[in-house]
């Protein structure tokens, strides 16, 4: 057997998310059929993880195997973006990897970012790229904010009710935020994420940058670990995949 690894470029709008699900169009079932059809054999597609519905990917990676070698990486890449290009998916690279490696499993750190158009006017080129926030935002407080969320801790608060993950202790590595013209962009990296994690930071964020919370209560709020007390979750339409390091 031979394995691979591709990256992978989507946007999530129109996908039910990575996975794949009884009901509904997936990524990973989309990019599996297509896999199957040109190598001619039934493959299994592993992600480095799951995205939910709405969420994009710059650099999503995933590994598959198969009985034959493919001679040409190039022309392969070719191929199946001609099948999924339509679909706003885009494969951006295929490595030949040993049998030991595994998508999930031998990821080091993952990195997402969330993007926010704190701007009076609605999106048009970013709609469905960002968060759209017409009150203006503090992103000094934000930092601040960021700041209590590094390190090694307790996610409970912002972990979804429907998470799987066998301990909610996970460790932020570091989160970085900029801000141009309206446009802030927070980077999260993790060696891994519960279900909704950054969604709800973020949104926990926004209430503390919006001065609906002052860092008093962003702290508690975090240290309760209740996930009633977590403010709304961000919308899905801004947080993207950026990259995985192995």
């Amino acid at each position: 057997m031979h394995r691979y690894q591709i990256l992978i470029e989507y946007v999530g709008t129109n996908f039910i998310g990575w996975q794949i699900q009884s009901k509904g169009k997936s990524i990973q079932k989309l990019i599996q059929t297509k896999l199957s059809k040109l190598l001619k054999e039934k493959i299994l597609l592993i992600g480095s993880g799951r995205t939910d519905a709405g969420v994009h990917a710059t650099e999503q990676s995933a590994h598959f195997e198969c009985k034959k070698e493919i001679q040409n990486l190039d022309k392969f890449i070719k191929s199946v973006n001609h099948f999924v290009n339509d679909m706003n998916i885009s494969i951006i690279n295929i490595k030949k990897r040993s049998i030991n490696f595994h998508a999930r499993f031998s990821a080091k750190q993952r990195i997402y970012k969330y993007v926010i158009l704190n701007r009076l006017s609605r999106p048009s080129i970013d709609k469905e790229r960002g968060w759209h926030i017409i009150k203006e935002l503090d992103v000094t407080l934000m930092k601040e904010g960021a700041k209590k969320l590094l390190g090694t801790k307790d996610f409970s608060t912002f972990r979804s009710s429907s998470c799987n993950a066998k301990s909610p202790i996970r460790t932020m590595k570091s989160i970085k935020i900029k801000s141009i013209k309206g446009r802030i962009e927070i980077q999260f990296k993790s060696q891994s994420f519960l279900q909704q994690q950054v969604r709800s930071m973020v949104g926990c964020l926004k209430y503390l940058a919006s001065k609906k919370w002052n860092l008093k209560k962003f702290d508690f709020v975090l240290k309760s670990k209740k996930r009633i007390l977590c403010a709304p979750p961000a919308p899905a339409e801004g947080l993207f995949l950026e990259k995985v390091i192995y």
